[in-house]
Formats: C-alpha cells, structure tokens, sequence
C-alpha cells in the first residue's frame, strides 16, 4: 500500500525554531505558534460574527490557520527582516511558499488534496477571514514579545512595537477589541488570572 508522508511532515513543525535572529528566553517553535495563532483567529473571528456582525466562518478560519505556516516545513522560516527586505524577495518568498504547499499536499492521499489544498493555501478565505488570519499571526507575535520583555529581554521591544503599529493600521474592530479586553491579561501571573474568575 502507498505510503503518504503529509501528516508526518507537518509534525516536524515542532522542529522549527522561529525568531531566528533574536536571542529570546524562551525558545518557540513553528508548533507553539500554530496552535496559539489558530486558537486567536478562531476567537477573532467568533468576535468578528458575534460582536460585529461580519459574514464570517470561525471554524473555516481556524482551520485555515492551522495550516498558515505549513510551507514553512519545506523553506524554512525565514525572519521578516529579509522576507520583507525588498519587494523583488517578497514576492520571491511568496511564491517559493506557494510551491511548497503544492508540494506539501500532494503528499496527501490523491481524494483529499484539492479541499486540503485550500485549507493549507487559504483559498476558501473571504477578505475579512484573511484580515481575521493575519490579525491572528500578528497577535501571536506581539503575545510572544510581550512574554519576553516579562521575562526581562528587551530583545523584542522593537519587534513589539512593529507588532502594534501593523495591528493597529489593520484597522480590524475584532483585533483591537482583542488588545483592549483581552491582551492585557498576558501580561498577568496565574494567581492573578485566577482571582478574576
């Protein structure tokens, strides 16, 4: 019987260290941030339909998120200062990502790719969804500079503002009711999350 390596590959995500030019004081890997960037759109996008009466899917979301970074088990991940350095890189990097998930899904066995293609390209997406996702990835990014600069690693302080600055230009009302209500609460001790219940 043909063996179809897709699941096993995507569990090496764990074997991605992200933050690659930063000293951090605790390590994350590419597994850590795609559960907690799922777990944020999914609630995002809850926020999206229910508060602000968007059209759109949380489930499709999360989903989608759980697969964002899924090229990144074939290229890498590449830090942002060079996958952003220039347009020409950019553009480069998008579509070498582009390749690496076709290559990724057709590892999967033949009846499943094209639907799990467009959970792994994002394709079933609406606009707002796609803010929603990349709101999320940035939220997981700003949580992570916030837990070091907690820690006492100003290493990620520029980054953190970065993070701000690019969430609070999305201008998405999910993603700052976030910051306001909830964001806040990263930066507590569990004894302290938990006198609030």
């Amino acid at each position: 019987m043909k063996s179809y390596p897709f699941s096993a590959l995507l569990s090496r995500m764990r074997y991605i260290t992200r933050w690659g030019l930063m000293r951090a004081v605790r390590q994350e890997n590419l597994a850590e941030h795609t559960a907690e960037t799922a777990q944020l759109a999914h609630l995002l996008a809850l926020l999206a339909q229910h508060r602000f009466g968007a059209q759109v899917e949380p489930q499709r979301v999360a989903v989608a998120a759980l697969y964002h970074d899924a090229a990144e088990i074939l290229t890498g991940d590449l830090p942002t200062p060079v996958k952003y350095s220039s347009e020409l890189l950019k553009n480069a990097y998008k579509e070498l990502e582009r390749q690496a998930e076709e290559r990724l899904t057709a590892l999967a066995p033949p009846e499943i790719r094209r639907p799990l293609g467009r959970a792994v390209c994002g394709g079933d997406l609406n606009e707002r969804e796609k803010k929603i996702l990349k709101a999320a990835d940035r939220l997981s990014a700003l949580i992570k500079c916030i837990e070091e600069r907690q820690s006492g690693n100003l290493e990620f302080a520029s980054a953190e503002a970065t993070q701000r600055a690019a969430l609070a230009a999305m201008a998405l009302p999910e993603a700052d009711y976030f910051i306001e209500t909830m964001l806040p609460a990263y930066t507590r001790t569990l004894d302290e999350l938990k006198a609030e219940e």
